[in-house]
């Protein structure tokens, strides 16, 4: 297996590496900041801020734009709208690409490239009527609009779908949407115009065929943003994540992406994919936690020493450096298996539960090494510490995940098994 990047991913990983230096980094800690004052002073913290959209455009007049459009899918869309090379990246090239965007909690945004909207985008590039994709598709590749993924709901274990209480009704060339759905990332920014709603079709259908995804533009009749929430008391603006209720919701027929009854199909198709994503921007989170705290404990003396010389402070950051270089690995392996294979469900869930266990591992150390500043908002590492927190129950919780990896390592034993078994039984009828 070869987890080496192609010649024009190596440079992409580059060039977003110095767009974040040069453009990003200077200015991200006063956006933060600007956006708390804003916050505790009562005004809009989830005004769309002059500084980011300059910055999107000049991401994407250097071609920097887009770049988790899918090797084989993305037509002319890569070209049409700005990716350098006019087309799109494997999962191992898009991989260092989406660490590098890890370091910086804006860069995904800067660079077109955050979550929900990638996956949504992903999901009408691949299943979307032409229809869909002139509505919503291009203005999301442009940047005019952003979306909303809405599917998990408070009132349900989310982590089992069949639970879901949302539904999808058909009714003739309608589709009528009821329901109460929460943790909705991306409501919050005022330019999110259209949500993908999760909701039960046929209740007495196949588990795999009852459900359909529907688009809903955020300003139809019947859709009610509650109040938005907070992830251990960070409200993640620009984006965000809020509570939403629909009721009675009526859309054509035709917003319903794949047609009725083939949610679970398009979620097995995307998630893969999108969890990948996940993964390498947290081991770019690890990475920036990492530096963060080689650089404090090798400035800050205590007890008449560096801090890096004191408490098993090395072994810590030893094992944290090794810790995200096995991660990494890790990652490289299930985006390689995607795009040789196609399916890697196992070794996409070992990822997910992997990666975000340590990188909240590495930000929890570094953050201790920071003392009573890890904890402030002077440094990036508390809102760090909640993402990866978030990102063990986003996207299916640790144990759904593990669940996974043990039922495919246990199978052998299992056919093994019950091989013995069927054996046994067979030598008793011979035998009476």
């Amino acid at each position: 297996m070869d987890f080496s990047q192609s010649a024009r991913a190596a440079d992409l990983t580059a060039a977003v590496r110095e767009f974040i230096e040069e453009h990003i980094a200077p200015v991200e800690p006063q956006i933060h900041a600007d956006i708390a004052r804003r916050r505790l002073s009562g005004q809009d913290a989830w005004a769309v801020d002059p500084r980011v959209t300059d910055l999107q455009e000049k991401a994407r007049k250097q071609g920097l734009w887009n770049l988790f459009l899918p090797a084989g899918h993305e037509g002319p869309y890569a070209e049409r709208y700005g990716t350098r090379g006019g087309t799109g990246l494997t999962n191992t090239d898009y991989a260092p690409v989406a660490e590098e965007m890890g370091r910086s909690f804006l860069a995904p945004l800067v660079f077109n490239c955050n979550a929900p909207d990638t996956g949504n985008m992903e999901v009408l590039l691949k299943y979307g009527s032409q229809e869909q994709k002139d509505r919503w598709l291009d203005p999301l590749l442009t940047g005019e609009i952003r979306s909303a993924f809405l599917m998990t709901e408070p009132e349900v274990a989310s982590s089992d779908a069949s639970n879901m209480a949302a539904t999808a009704r058909v009714e003739g060339d309608e589709v009528v949407l009821d329901g109460h759905k929460w943790w909705s990332t991306g409501v919050g920014h005022p330019d999110c115009k259209v949500g993908i709603f999760m909701g039960v079709t046929d209740p007495d259908a196949h588990r795999y065929l009852r459900h359909s995804m529907v688009l809903v533009p955020m300003d139809a009749p019947g859709v009610t943003v509650e109040r938005m929430l907070t992830a251990q008391g960070m409200f993640d603006e620009p984006l965000g994540h809020g509570e939403v209720r629909l009721e009675g919701v009526r859309l054509p027929i035709g917003n319903i992406i794949g047609g009725p009854g083939q949610a679970a199909a398009i979620a097995q198709g995307r998630l893969g994919p999108g969890r990948v994503h996940h993964c390498m921007r947290l081991i770019g989170l690890a990475e920036m936690a990492l530096d963060l705290a080689c650089r404090r404990a090798s400035e800050r003396v205590a007890f008449g020493k560096p801090v890096v010389n004191l408490g098993g402070n090395r072994e810590r950051l030893a094992e944290a450096r090794i810790a995200i270089d096995q991660a990494r690995l890790l990652v490289l392996h299930a985006a390689w298996k995607l795009d040789t294979h196609g399916d890697a469900a196992v070794e996409v869930s070992a990822i997910k539960a992997a990666v975000p266990r340590m990188a909240q591992q590495v930000i929890d150390m570094s953050l201790q090494l920071h003392g009573g500043a890890g904890m402030s908002d002077d440094f990036p590492l508390a809102g760090a510490y909640a993402t990866a927190r978030a990102l063990r129950l986003a996207d299916g919780p640790d144990e759904v995940h593990l669940g996974v990896v043990a039922r495919s390592m246990l199978a052998p034993y299992r056919d093994a098994a019950a091989a013995r078994t069927t054996a046994s039984q067979i030598r008793t009828e011979e035998t009476r």
